[in-house]
């Protein structure tokens, strides 16, 4: 695998302060060949006015303009802010758009409590387009009965049936004093998004000694299939472990899957793509030192990683003042040197001819930009 070109999706530098720091990257590439980059950005990560811009490209991802689109942030009268945006094609012409709304009605508050440990109050909410993204419905919220502390995570998966998954994690809210619980899960609609079932569980521990984080999904190489890729936290050992990988179908009562199992891929969040011959890759960011993105590649379907076969795509240079490594974590501080980190979210999607698109944010910690590279997957 080589990396051919890179550049930018979004210039930070160029932005007035209240549109200097994106984060929370996402892709998607229409039927057309057309590709939308979707992006926070607001005057630091998960600030009180955070919203979602959209940036696209009709040439391959080799130049990028900014879509006209602005989405409204107030909520049934409550101030809030938006986290990212996720976009999906049901069918040629239509989008659907699915993001998380943070509750900002007292903007003294942050995401995360450091007492409790639980985040703001969120919404997941749903838009339509019929233009090409150019106009927007207004939000309708998508219920997801019993859960709490709620935020998507990641791309929409679509199968060739027209099933549309929305992957989404729980945890607790602001003000609960009970202890956290974490889980990864999905949502499906079998109508283009009109409607959608009950929570459908991906990933949890059962005696919630590990955390998976930021689940990033994909189609698998069957029909049904569902692969997932986690950042995986261990709370007793105060750690974080290598990503953690589960192979999953879809069935008519819902989810089956292999056990979740450790990949030796060392790093937080890992975006997998399954490629035509039928190779895996996932697009990883690692903290550990040096601080690196690097694309992974495994050919038995997820079960190794070979370290030879990986591609450094960026190496950074941080320079936020952040307190924690990746061992010996307090919890509390871990969750605020998030908000400090000046790269990450990787996203992937496939091009033609074995290329495929990445993306991810960079910068320093008050100018954040949105980059992109195109790699030729092909082996040698």
């Amino acid at each position: 695998m080589q990396v051919e070109d890179r550049g930018l999706i979004y210039d930070a530098t160029t932005r007035p302060p209240n549109e200097r720091v994106a984060s929370f990257v996402s892709l998607c590439r229409l039927s057309s060949g057309s590709l939308f980059c979707g992006f926070q950005v607001g005057p630091a990560k998960h600030a009180v006015t955070s919203t979602i811009r959209f940036c696209r490209s009709d040439d391959g991802g080799q130049t990028w303009g900014e879509m006209p689109a602005r989405f409204e942030t107030e909520i049934d009268g409550v101030p809030g802010s938006m986290s990212s945006g996720e976009i999906v094609e049901p069918a040629p012409g239509e989008l659907l758009l699915y993001s998380t709304w943070f509750d900002r009605s007292d903007p003294e508050r942050p995401l995360f409590d450091l007492e409790t440990e639980g985040i703001l109050h969120s919404k997941q909410l749903l838009a339509r387009s019929d233009d090409d993204g150019v106009t927007w419905s207004a939000w309708h919220e998508l219920p997801v009965p019993n859960l709490s502390g709620c935020s998507s995570t990641g791309p929409i998966i679509q199968w060739p049936d027209g099933r549309l998954g929305l992957p989404f994690e729980s945890y607790k809210e602001f003000d609960d004093p009970s202890p956290a619980r974490h889980g990864a899960w999905i949502i499906l609609s079998a109508d283009g998004g009109e409607t959608f079932g009950d929570p459908l569980l991906v990933a949890q521990h059962p005696e919630h000694r590990l955390y998976y984080w930021d689940q990033r999904l994909c189609r698998g190489p069957g029909d049904a299939d569902l692969l997932g890729m986690f950042w995986t936290h261990d709370l007793a050992a105060q750690k974080d472990r290598p990503v953690h990988f589960r192979r999953l179908s879809l069935t008519s009562d819902g989810l089956t899957g292999e056990p979740i199992h450790d990949t030796d891929i060392p790093g937080q969040i890992a975006a997998p793509l399954q490629l035509g011959d039928g190779r895996l890759v996932a697009f990883v960011v690692d903290r550990n030192g040096p601080m690196t993105m690097k694309l992974w590649q495994s050919a038995d379907g997820g079960r190794t990683w070979p370290r030879d076969k990986s591609l450094l795509v960026y190496e950074h240079q941080e320079q936020a003042a952040l307190t924690q490594g990746t061992t010996d974590v307090d919890y509390a501080e871990y969750w605020e040197d998030m908000g400090k980190w000046s790269f990450g979210h990787p996203a992937i999607r496939p091009l033609d001819n074995g290329r495929v698109l990445l993306a991810f944010y960079a910068g320093v910690p008050d100018c954040l930009s949105v980059h992109w590279a195109r790699v030729d997957t092909s082996e040698a």
